[in-house]
């Protein structure tokens, strides 16, 4: 894998309302992502106050199922949702405009996930940490859908150490068998 274009890092403060401080490469701080919970630990929505720029809030869609949460700007614009199919399966499904990606675990036992993008294969990964993550983008993508990506794998972050079949060697990127060459 090529060494990525952008890196950040984020510092958790907080016990029952986490508040996560998202840095740059060089330590300056960009903005802080706090998470709500209700009374039940359940977690309802999160807001991301940028140190300049739009404040963006994160919210449950109405539902049962796990992981289903849209990311929202100050003036009411829509930018990205998400939605894990099933109660078992680790994927989660983000949709961005016209782009999906999904969600997956990290290769090997490490704690973290990886953004797959539907057909060029992996644009960010993030390495979680106690109390600590690294961000790592590779390709050109938006920092509000990262941030998106970054709050959804936080909440399962145990989740994520186990790896997952959807990356054998001899699947290709979209999860369907690779077929043999002759």
């Amino acid at each position: 894998m090529a060494d990525p274009i952008q890196s950040f890092r984020t510092r958790v403060r907080g016990f029952w309302t986490k508040r996560h401080e998202v840095l740059d490469s060089e330590g300056r701080t960009l903005g802080t992502l706090t998470v709500r919970r209700n009374k039940w630990s359940m977690v309802v929505g999160g807001e991301y106050r940028p140190e300049q720029g739009e404040v963006l809030s994160i919210r449950r869609d109405p539902g049962l199922l796990r992981a289903q949460f849209s990311v929202w700007t100050e003036s009411r614009e829509w930018l990205a949702s998400s939605l894990r199919w099933h109660v078992a399966q680790r994927q989660i499904q983000i949709e961005a405009g016209s782009k999906k990606h999904r969600l997956v675990p990290q290769l090997g036992l490490r704690s973290g996930w990886r953004l797959m993008a539907t057909k060029t294969g992996e644009v960010a990964n993030f390495k979680l940490g106690f109390r600590k993550a690294t961000l790592h983008v590779n390709r050109k993508m938006d920092f509000e859908l990262l941030l998106f990506c970054y709050f959804l794998g936080t909440m399962t972050p145990l989740e994520s150490i186990w790896p997952t079949a959807l990356d054998l060697p001899e699947r290709s990127v979209d999860g369907k068998a690779a077929t043999s060459q002759s």
